[in-house]
Order: C-alpha cells, then structure tokens, then sequence
C-alpha cells in the first residue's frame, strides 16, 4: 500500500473499506440486518434463534471483513455498500 493512502486513512480516521463488497454469509446479512436496525446483541440472538456468544463471533468476522471496527460502523458499511436499501 502506498505510504501516502495509509497515512490519510491514519490522519483521518476513517476506515479504510475495500472498492468492492466483501462476500457475507447469509447467517452474517441477517446479523448486519439486525445491526442495521438498531438491535442489540442480546435482540438478534432471540431474533436469530442463536447464542448471545453466536452473535458475537458473527460480528467480530462481520467487523474483520468490512474493517471497521464497531458496530456503528458496520452499520454505515452496509449502508455504503447499499445491502440495507432492499432489505
């Protein structure tokens, strides 16, 4: 990578999101749905019919494979990726 593009993404804050959407799994789109509407890890596991601990381990490959690192995050990703606009 570029010294010039590592810095501006450290300057700014920003995270650094691929061009192109990463592949998700359908089980990670209904969690980053969930996300997307505001609910708590607690809420999508009930939602989902999983384990509170599911959900995490769901969120934590959602959040490696957007970089990014929260939640609030993956919600803005989704929304940039336009997956959230049909759903």
């Amino acid at each position: 990578m570029h010294v010039a593009t590592e810095l501006h993404g450290i300057l700014d804050h920003q995270p650094r999101r691929p061009a192109e959407p990463p592949h998700l799994t359908p089980t990670q789109m209904k969690v980053l749905r969930c996300v997307h509407s505001g609910l708590l890890n607690k809420q999508i596991a009930y939602e989902l019919g999983m384990a509170e601990a599911t959900v995490k381990v769901h969120m934590t490959a959602l959040m490696r494979k957007l970089n990014v690192r929260n939640r609030t995050q993956v919600a803005i990703a989704a929304g940039h990726f336009g997956w959230m606009q049909h759903a």
